[in-house]
């Protein structure tokens, strides 16, 4: 402390001790003032008021775990030169389905059996000096039998080390496509794990290192045709096997106005997956009946990729830039040997084997430039460029041998490039402290070169080298007001323009607006917004545009200190038109319309609300609708059958609905009881070829949710 010249060592002194006797009078009189108000409301206000928080209704929830419900106090409880905080919930899930169980388990997949539901623990140092460690956390969910489990644990000590890890698991069930007549599924398990080390965490100079494994394993049905084009269709097994792993190392340099991150990863991903025939299957295709004796295919694969990520950036008065570079050099080694024989449709028999083999290397380097410059208090001005560059070099080969025949067809591919160079520059002016506006130009350029079978003299495809390129530019300009103190509003637009675009569905023409009201006061915020899409693009082979437009509300109210409310509301409008050419049994092609529209609305309400003093509710209720283009068949009597056809996939309307209900009762200072229900309801106006995959689900839980 400096002293002034007029005051002396002792006058110091004597003002520091009164000024910490005032401070303890204050906090003294506080102390009782509380204890008064307390005394006044008595216990049942207070305890309503320790039960509540904002509610969160999502657009997807579930009846359980009970989260943020504890028994403990909200400071936890100490145990030496730590605080801890921690709470488990154990109970019993169950679920009743009726109708169908594959787009049940596809959606939901939640079943019968014992869990726990949910846990949480954390632990700190009290004064930030832990011996071994000064904050370790732990939260699980879903463990046992749970569809969807996951853990997470944390641990650190100050200025010296942080570790993460996360463990997730996935029980991965789809059904196919309703025209596979249930020969496509895929009933697997993906498993991911994540761990980060970073040493030195608060200091200007950190070093990381990490690891991640993701596997999927589990059985699945695929189809294969033989023996030509229009052969059967055969139903084969798969055993699906892959699995990835990442390593990585790095280290950051963090100063006052400059920072430099340097990573190196090494990704390793192999693929084992087997197709086989399980029995001898007999199939009707379009020439006749078709016999397949025996199918086997084996396809490893074999892929690493190392790469460098470099990040730079820079922050001063009048300007701010940061640089990134990334460096990838993927490359994979592939075999692909495949048996089947039995009987064509015209009845000769057939032995034919397919090899496949290739490797391949697919460098990827990519960097951008960001720069932002404030010339005064009110102007910045942005620019971004960014390079990347994509190549698959390598030999690879087809070739397919007909015993029967003798017979030998060879491919060759080699080479595809992909470059795209883009840029964009925004200047934003702040007029007033409620007013601010951007303009902003945005310029992109992509090529593309391939060459194959350039290895393959005298090859069908001898030779043939591709290129094409196209520009997009757009031009995007907004602005956010808030004319009054609790009212926003932002409005923006984009237009652009393609000069070749691609794809049918690729941007060419297109209109974008954005727009976005907010209003909030003390106890309550409304909000909505809109959002509109238009691309028109024509190509060569055909046309296609779509439109879309996007419409939200959503509210929350506090109605009083022990109830909130929250809803909101969407709608989405899809349509699109594209040209199709297809053969309708004949060698002529039919030229059509490709349809599709779409008009989906989502909802949902959650409520939550004390009941006493130790109980409280919660309700729910979610609810999405695409009603389509208002047609109540997809059958159209008049229409040729592939003109049905495709009516008949023109647009899907749906009804998907889950309400929901929560008690919980706090039993003993450390045992809180829950117990919840839900209902899922999915419901097909008209299914795809007239499969309906309408099902109807009973689910909730029971628990106890124990802190201690």
């Amino acid at each position: 402390m400096r002293l002034r010249a007029n005051h002396s060592i002792p006058e110091v002194r004597a003002r520091m001790r009164n000024r910490l006797l005032t401070r303890t009078a204050r906090r003294k009189a506080t102390a009782v003032h509380y204890k008064a108000i307390a005394a006044r409301l008595g216990p049942s206000v207070i305890g309503f008021a320790l039960l509540l928080f904002p509610v969160l209704a999502l657009a997807q929830d579930t009846v359980a775990p009970t989260t943020g419900e504890s028994t403990l106090p909200p400071r936890g409880e100490n145990a030496g030169n730590y605080n801890v905080v921690q709470s488990w919930e154990f109970g019993y899930r169950f679920a009743t389905v009726g109708g169908d169980d594959g787009k049940y388990r596809s959606d939901v997949n939640y079943g019968n059996g014992v869990r726990l539901l949910s846990s949480y623990l954390t632990v700190n140092s009290r004064n930030g000096q832990g011996r071994y460690f000064d904050d370790l956390s732990l939260t699980t969910q879903g463990l046992g039998n749970d569809p969807y489990q996951a853990v997470t644990f944390r641990i650190g000590k100050n200025r010296l080390y942080r570790y993460e890890a996360l463990w997730r698991s996935n029980a991965y069930f789809n059904p196919g496509l309703t025209v596979a007549e249930g020969e496509h599924l895929e009933n697997t398990t993906y498993q991911w794990q994540d761990h980060d080390l970073t040493l030195f965490p608060q200091d200007w100079f950190r070093l990381r290192a990490g690891y991640s494994r993701t596997v999927q394993n589990g059985p699945a049905l695929t189809t294969e045709q033989e023996f030509d084009p229009l052969g059967g269709v055969f139903p084969l097994f798969r055993d699906t096997r892959e699995e990835f792993n990442e390593y990585r190392v790095g280290a950051d340099i963090v100063l006052k106005s400059f920072h430099l991150s340097v990573l190196h990863r090494w990704e390793y991903f192999k693929d084992d997956t087997t197709d086989n025939l399980n029995e001898t299957e007999q199939e009707a295709g379009a020439s006749g009946m078709t016999v397949l004796n025996g199918f086997t295919r084996a396809q490893p694969y074999r892929g690493n990729t190392p790469g460098w990520l470099v990040n730079l950036g820079a922050n001063y008065k009048w300007i701010a830039v940061n640089g990134r570079f990334t460096w990838a050099g993927g490359r994979g080694d592939f075999v692909q040997n495949q048996t089947a024989f039995g009987v064509n449709a015209v009845g000769s028999a057939q032995n034919v084997q397919t090899i496949v083999t290739g490797n391949g290397d697919r460098p990827v380097i990519s960097g951008d430039f960001n720069f932002t410059l404030f010339p005064s208090s009110r102007l910045s001005l942005t620019n971004n460029t960014s390079v990347s560059n994509t190549r698959m070099i390598g030999n690879n080969f087809y070739e397919q041998f007909d015993t029967a025949t003798s017979a030998v067809q060879t491919l060759n591919f080699q080479f595809l490039g992909v470059l795209l160079i883009t840029n964009s520059t925004d200047l934003r002016y702040r007029f007033s402290p409620k007013l601010d506006a951007f303009v902003g130009f945005r310029y992109s350029d992509r090529q593309i070169r391939s060459t194959e079978n350039a290895a393959v003299p005298g090859g069908p495809f001898e030779g043939i080298s591709a290129e094409q390129s196209n520009q997009v530019k757009a031009g995007v300009a907004g602005v956010s007001w808030t004319p009054i103190g609790n009212l926003r509003v932002h409005l923006e637009t984009e237009i652009g323009r393609n000069s070749n675009p691609f794809t049918p569905i690729s941007l060419r023409n297109y209109n974008v607006i954005r727009s976005r009201v907010e209003y909030r006061k003390r106890n309550y915020s409304l909000g909505g917004g809109y959002q509109e899409s238009y691309n028109n693009n024509s190509i060569l082979i055909t046309a296609y545009s779509s439109h879309s437009r996007t419409y939200t509300a959503n509210g929350s109210w506090t109605a009083k200190p022990w109830l909130s409310i929250d809803g909101s509301y969407s709608k989405l409008h899809l349509d699109t038109v594209g040209g199709i050419t297809y053969f309708a049994g004949s060698a002529t092609p039919t030229n059509g319309e490709s349809i599709y529209i779409s008009n989906i609305h989502a909802a949902n309400l959650g409520l939550r609300f004390p009941l006493t003093s130790r109980a409280d509710l919660y309700v729910g209720y979610n609810i999405t609708k695409d009603t389509g283009d208002g047609r109540a068949s997809s059958v159209l009597p008049t229409a040729t059958p592939a003109g049905q056809l495709l009516y008949s996939v023109q647009t899907f309307p749906l009804t998907y609905q889950t309400p929901l209900v929560r008690f919980s009762v706090k039993l003993t200072s450390k045992i809180r009881y829950n117990i919840g229900y839900q209902y899922y309801g999915y419901h097909e106006e008209f299914g795809l070829l007239s499969v309906d995959q309408s099902y109807r689900a009973h689910t909730g839980y029971t628990s106890l949710l124990w802190s201690f």
